[in-house]
């Protein structure tokens, strides 16, 4: 150390300084950090980032006991306004960022950011840019690890806000504001009974379960994870600002710059202090109020509609779009402007019917809708040859027996979603398009919930559930990790029902634009960019308005990419969310659509008043209720919906008129046309700046969109010699029996699939009902075998197989066992890949072996034997039997509310590994229950072969001790309501016997 601080040679003052440091932390580290005191390692462990004012008071106090805490107020005076005040904003945000550094040079360990204090002189900075501001700084001086930001600020009431702060730097928020508006709303008896302490206890476990959803869809487990990792994508906001407070944050719409944020403070602090006022102003930001924020589907919105809709009224349709196009900025694409070209007549451009083809509803299943509506929905777009979507709640078959005179009331896009509900080998033969849903409309990756009380015995039919047990759909990224799944998912859907195109549909946010370039490369034939004003009413408040973004972004982005990448020719772009007029439409189209989806103005078309009570089950006009009371007054009928699509495709034929075009094809992509105003959004000050979104790539040569004829998909030859070998069999009716043997690869993929389409189509679901295919096998098979397999079709591996055994299993068996020379213990071994069973709705498998992870993951009606899996297994179950005899992975039941499984666990392992919050452990009591197990543990003794299974049937007795019921909770519930009334009834009964 004292050589080196003799060195005097300038070149090298930059390594002595740091050796130097080195050293001496090092000697220090001899004597005291390698030595136990009471001083190392100190933490303050928080167990919620959410802190109430008192814990805040208890933070400061022990941080002054063992750590050095500095608190920084956020405040600066106004001074007046104008170019003074913004000045003073801007020293005041440097002044805090300043502060905040020199505190933790100084050796701070907590940094309390608080904004507490405002009032006629003084105004408060914003919260989330101070914070981010400091969190950049003490990262650029190499301090980012020596201190945490704790926040006290009014500016945070819902779950965003504390997602923001903690993205972007912040360890803990105390929501001053939004803590003292709950304890005076409990104190004025606002919600009953219930006590301050109660509801602000209530209000911290509803931010705490707002910020976990948002964690969980991100994919994000621990919060530490989350904390300063900028989760985010920014609108509006000038690339300095972004640059300086927010890098490496996505920004690809600019506008707003620090002088508009600051006067924008300074016009709100001077509304509220220099402005005498009676009470606060309602800001209407979730429900409309007539002069606060504008609504998309603000009341006259939704009246002219109507009237379009019943009446056909051509004024109302006007004054419609001029509400729609004419209104001050909402969306993005009322920043745009069509370029001045020359127009030609209007009976030169394509008539409607030929533009009704590129139009079709959202996905919006049925269970969320009525089934008056879906149905409703259905025969208007086949009446004039566009499309319908199923959504993910499968398809009442009902609507396959066609009326004469009546338009076909089966939907052309079935959907194909995480939750799996409903798809079954009929539905998927019977689509002209199947869409795998990768977004989920304004509330893309966290999944949906249809609550118990929406779940009536035909949902409960056609989902393969439960009367009055709710349905998870958890996000898609739970069972689909890579564009290698996704591709999978493509191939099984192609090779059951060759014919159909397959649609993916994606969220439009920052990257989906390298997404979709993945997808195409998966052999997808259209993709749909969903954006964030679609989607149900049923969406929690806070994803309504902060998740996901514009679709004017996510779709040019994408046509941006696929055009850069050569692939815009083999897809074709269709884009939802929030679409109304034809405006919208041609807009879409010039930004790179292909097609358009219509889904909350199809329903308003139809009578929706827009209640927003989806969830409730109490729509007061029958479309989205399940209540056979309400449904009977749904007003819509098929000529409403026509009625206001007529008039779309009218506007929109007299939009290309005017721009000079013969047809939709022509324009498609054409920003050109598009010029972008730079304009103020209301209550805000500044400018957008949507330039980005009008970028035109170079091509890689001429690329019309979705035209280039597709390479020849090569069919697998084995798959096409079993329908060569089962059609004549077919054909002689559903008693046919036949068995065939074949070798079988790893390249072999899907197997099974294409066959039961050659069924499905045939007889449905009920399949060779009274006959048996059977197909033996010896080798390993590829991903997916056996998938929707339908009922009278059985296949025999003697070998091992991939992923997906069984996917979407629809009645079929299947067998798996080793070859019989084989050695090694088959409950040791893994003889099946992943997601085993993830989806079937009936049949049944054995394997002689273990199962991978997620084994009877979406199960709704097979019956499973296996002897061992991964983690994950039943996830998400809402039906069927699984019997596992061996150990299992953790997390075991997670999700799963019907259904049943029985694990043999020797070891006690269980108990640490079941997943408590739906499912509970029985022991084998009832005798039914021991039958039924041990009738399955002997049928997959019989049909693979299994030593392991004999060995148990040899010592039944004492083998069925060892056995769990994993029963999900809502089965144990209703077990005791009805062990009450028969015991309530039993001694009614004695009692009138006394009598």
């Amino acid at each position: 150390r004292q050589m080196f601080a003799q060195v005097t040679n300038p070149a090298i003052d930059p390594l002595r300084e740091s050796l130097v440091m080195s050293l001496n932390l090092y000697l220090g580290a001899r004597h005291s950090v390698l030595v136990e005191t009471p001083k190392h390692a100190s933490l303050l462990h928080l167990e919620s980032p959410f802190l109430f004012n008192e814990e805040l008071v208890q933070l400061k106090r022990v941080a002054e006991e063992g750590f050095k805490a500095a608190t920084i107020s956020t405040l600066f005076h106004p001074a007046g306004g104008g170019a003074t005040g913004i000045r003073s904003f801007r020293q005041a945000v440097e002044r805090i960022i300043q502060e905040a550094t020199t505190a933790v040079a100084e050796g701070s360990t907590i940094l309390i950011l608080s904004d507490r204090g405002v009032g006629s002189e003084r105004a408060a900075v914003p919260m989330l840019l101070v914070t981010a501001g400091i969190a950049e700084q003490l990262v650029a001086e190499g301090m980012g690890n020596r201190a945490d930001l704790v926040i006290e600020t009014a500016e945070a009431w819902e779950s965003h806000h504390l997602a923001c702060l903690l993205s972007f730097g912040a360890a803990a928020v105390n929501p001053t504001m939004a803590l003292e508006a709950v304890a005076e709303l409990a104190w004025q008896g606002e919600w009953g009974d219930l006590g301050v302490d109660q509801a602000l206890g209530n209000f911290r476990t509803a931010m705490e379960a707002g910020i976990k959803k948002i964690l969980s869809k991100m994919g994000i487990s621990t919060l530490a994870s989350y904390q300063g990792g900028k989760f985010f994508e920014i609108i509006g906001l000038e690339k300095g600002v972004v640059d300086r407070f927010f890098p490496e944050t996505r920004s690809e719409v600019g506008g707003r710059t620090l002088a508009d944020i600051a006067i924008d403070v300074l016009e709100r602090h001077a509304n509220a202090y220099l402005t005498p006022r009676d009470r606060l102003e309602f800001a209407g930001i979730y429900r409309f109020r007539k002069g606060t924020e504008r609504h998309a589907f603000s009341p006259d919105v939704i009246r002219n509609l109507h009237k379009v809709a019943r009446r056909g009224d051509s004024d109302a349709f006007h004054k419609f779009t001029e509400l729609v196009d004419h209104r001050e900025p909402t969306t993005l694409r009322d920043l745009f402007r069509f370029a001045s070209t020359r127009s030609i007549p209007l009976e030169e451009v394509e008539p409607v019917e030929s533009i009704w083809k590129r139009f079709s509803t959202q996905a919006m299943s049925l269970g969320a809708l009525s089934p008056e509506t879906q149905r409703t929905l259905a025969m208007a777009m086949n009446e004039i040859g566009a499309k319908s979507n199923t959504g993910e709640g499968g398809e009442d078959p009902d609507v396959y027996i066609e009326i004469d005179g009546a338009p076909s009331a089966s939907n052309k896009i079935k959907q194909v979603a995480s939750g799996r509900f409903g798809v079954t080998p009929d539905y998927l033969v019977r689509a002209e398009e199947l869409e795998i849903k990768m977004a989920q409309g304004s509330k893309p990756g966290e999944g949906g919930q249809l609550p118990g009380h929406k779940v009536t015995p035909l949902i409960a039919r056609v989902r393969r559930a439960v009367e009055g047990i709710p349905l998870i759909s958890p996000p898609p990224h739970h069972d689909i990790y890579s564009i290698e799944d996704l591709a999978q998912l493509i191939y099984d859907l192609r090779e059951i029902n060759p014919a159909a195109r397959i649609c993916v549909k994606l969220v439009s946010q920052s990257g989906v634009g390298t997404v979709a370039c993945g997808v195409v490369k998966a052999d997808s034939d259209v993709v749909l960019i969903s954006g964030h004003d679609g989607g149900t009413g049923a969406s929690p408040l806070g994803s309504i308005k902060n998740t996901a973004s514009p679709w004017e972004m996510g779709l040019a982005e994408t046509q941006q990419a696929l055009l850069s990448n050569g692939l815009r020719s083999r897809v074709r772009l269709r884009v939802d969310g929030g679409i109304k007029t034809g405006r919208d439409v041609l807009i879409s189209a010039l930004l790179g659509a292909d097609e358009f989806g219509f889904g909350t103005a199809a329903l308003v078309a139809l009578g929706c008043v827009m209640a927003r009570q989806c969830h409730l089950n109490t729509c007061p006009v029958g479309v989205a209720t399940q209540r056979e009371e309400l449904r009977a007054k749904f007003p819509g009928k098929t000529e409403n919906l026509i009625s206001y699509l007529r008039h779309v495709g009218e506007q929109v034929r007299e939009l290309l008129a005017q721009l000079g075009f013969h047809s939709l094809d022509e324009v498609i992509g054409r920003t050109d046309l598009v010029r972008a105003t730079l304009q103020g959004v209301p209550g805000r000050r500044g400018r957008l700046d949507p330039r980005p979104i009008l970028v035109r790539p170079r091509l890689l040569g001429r690329q019309p969109a979705g035209t280039a004829r597709k390479k020849k998909r090569q069919a697998d030859l084995l798959a096409l010699r079993m329908c060569e070998q089962a059609k004549p069999l077919i054909e002689s009716g559903p008693a046919a029996r036949g068995r065939f043997e074949h070798a079988i690869r790893n390249v072999n993929r899907a197997i099974g699939a294409r066959v039961s389409g050659d069924i499905a189509r045939r007889f449905g679901n009920d399949g060779l009902s009274e006959g048996l295919i059977e197909y033996a096998f010896k080798g390993s098979a590829g991903q997916s075998f056996g998938a929707f397999l339908t009922p009278g079709l059985r296949l025999v591996l003697e070998g091992e197989a991939n992923d997906y055994v069984g996917k979407g299993l629809g009645g079929g068996e299947i067998i798996v066992r080793p070859p019989p020379t084989s050695k090694f213990y088959s409950e040791k071994n893994v003889i099946i890949g992943n997601a085993a069973l993830y989806g079937a709705t009936e049949g049944r498998l054995f394997a002689a072996g273990r199962a991978g992870e997620r084994f009877c993951i979406r199960n709704s009606g097979a019956v499973a034997v296996v002897e061992g899996t991964g983690d994950h297994c039943c996830e998400y179950m809402t039906g069927g039997v699984a019997v596992i005899l061996g150990q299992t992975g953790r997390n075991f039941g997670a999700g799963m509310t019907n259904g049943v499984a029985f694990v043999w666990d020797p070891d006690d392992r269980l108990e640490q590994r079941y997943n408590p919050e739906l499912v509970t452990l029985e022991r084998i009591i009832e005798p039914e229950d021991s039958t039924r197990l041990r009738t399955l543990v002997e049928e997959h003794a019989e049909k693979t072969a299994s030593t392991h299974a004999r060995r148990l049937l040899k010592r039944w007795s004492d083998s069925i001790l060892n056995f769990w019921k994993v029963v999900p909770l809502s089965q144990v519930q209703k077990r005791a309501m009805i062990t009450d009334r028969l015991e309530t009834e039993i001694t009614r009964k004695h009692t009138r016997a006394k009598l």
